[in-house]
């Protein structure tokens, strides 16, 4: 029966695949391409496992398809079937590349279908992403875009060659699905940490496939909401070239307002709901919470103040009130913060300037080294 062992073909062309491996290890974390279609449940498999560790392999096989009745069988085996039909050019894996998916593999082959399994499994597929992801920040010419909160980073790189992205730059914030501050929280989960790192390890390898002189990333800290960044990256940072955004008061407040505010109402479709505007409103109050260290007390309860006023204009139709609480946030604890920051730097940046300036210098620097 066939197997891939070719993992980087297999990473460019986003083959589907059949995760086999049971759903609270799919939960942990797989490929964004993966789709969890199990051998063993949770409790099959921790059953199955006790008996492998108490009796051996042969007893543990046998217990196995003592616990997968011929009626679950031929339930798995149906979903199996399914997929490979709608995706025929798909791949198989269990952990680590093993009895599971050999398993899976043979069922399949007994009504006709030879679909392919990865060799070595997701514990290979892991190993490998992470060993690109460490090779590709270590080698390559990274600019970072940085600049102060609200100046639309992220949207330089995702719209800035004439409304797509730039080529050559990675959204690290939208793998990490968060906008990056303590209000960046978004209305869907992130992905877990391993979930991240397998997602950004292939659109790294991706972007390595383009040839591009240079990786441009947004300047992250070592946290995107729950996803830390890899160490890799986070030392290499430190060494690269970097650009400095730069925008308006005013217009770093309509930025975050239309982020934080009317996008999260478009994302959580509660314009009509007053259970979803609560939970909206909460969402803003905990995010506040949680700096409230930071803040100091007498701020926190200033903000909190101001914050609760404009929630309540905004539930009688006034949303513009959030700005004030905006503004103050801007001024009075994230550009310190960045200031403080930037007084570390070991470099000054090659670049400053405004949105469509800085997409000009960063189309230029990938043309000027090609």
């Amino acid at each position: 029966m066939t197997e891939i062992d070719d993992l980087q073909t297999l990473c460019l062309s986003d083959i589907p695949l059949i995760d086999t491996r049971s759903p609270s290890e799919f939960a942990k974390g797989s490929l964004p391409s993966a789709t969890n279609l199990p051998l063993m449940n949770d409790e099959e498999r921790a059953a199955v496992g006790i008996c492998y560790q108490r009796r051996g392999q042969d007893a543990a096989v046998q217990l196995g398809h003592k616990l997968v009745t011929a009626s679950k069988k031929a339930e798995r085996v149906a979903l199996w079937k399914g997929f490979a039909e709608r995706n025929p050019q798909g791949a198989l894996f269990c952990f680590r590349g093993g009895l599971r998916s050999s398993i899976t593999q043979q069922w399949l082959s007994e009504i006709g279908i030879d679909y392919p399994r990865i060799r070595g499994g997701y514990k290979a597929l892991r190993r490998w992403l992470i060993s690109q992801s460490d090779d590709i920040f270590e080698s390559s010419r990274i600019i970072l875009l940085g600049g102060r909160t609200g100046v639309a980073k992220t949207r330089a790189l995702n719209e800035g060659r004439d409304g797509e992205a730039v080529p050559g730059s990675l959204d690290l914030e939208g793998l990490a699905n968060h906008r990056g501050s303590a209000f960046g929280k978004r209305t869907s989960e992130q992905p877990t940490q391993i979930g991240f790192e397998l997602a950004l390890g292939i659109a790294l390898v991706k972007h390595r496939s383009q040839n591009q002189p240079h990786l441009i990333l947004e300047d992250e800290g070592r946290l995107i909401g729950r996803c830390a960044l890899p160490l890799s990256l986070q030392v290499a940072r430190h060494h690269a070239d970097w650009v400095r955004l730069e925008a308006s008061l005013d217009d770093r407040i309509q930025h975050s307002y239309e982020n934080y505010i009317l996008s999260n109402l478009r994302e959580l479709n509660v314009n009509d709901s007053e259970n979803g505007f609560s939970a909206f409103s909460a969402g803003l109050l905990d995010a506040l919470t949680r700096i409230q260290k930071r803040l100091g007390g007498q701020r926190y309860q200033a903000l909190k103040a101001i914050m609760t006023d404009a929630i309540e204009c905004h539930r009688q139709g006034d949303p513009e009130q959030h700005k004030h609480w905006i503004a103050s946030l801007l001024t009075d604890y994230y550009d310190p913060m960045y200031d403080y920051q930037m007084e570390k730097r070991n470099r000054p940046p090659v670049f400053a300037g405004s949105e469509s300036a800085v997409a000009d210098y960063l189309l230029a620097r990938q043309q000027q080294w090609r």
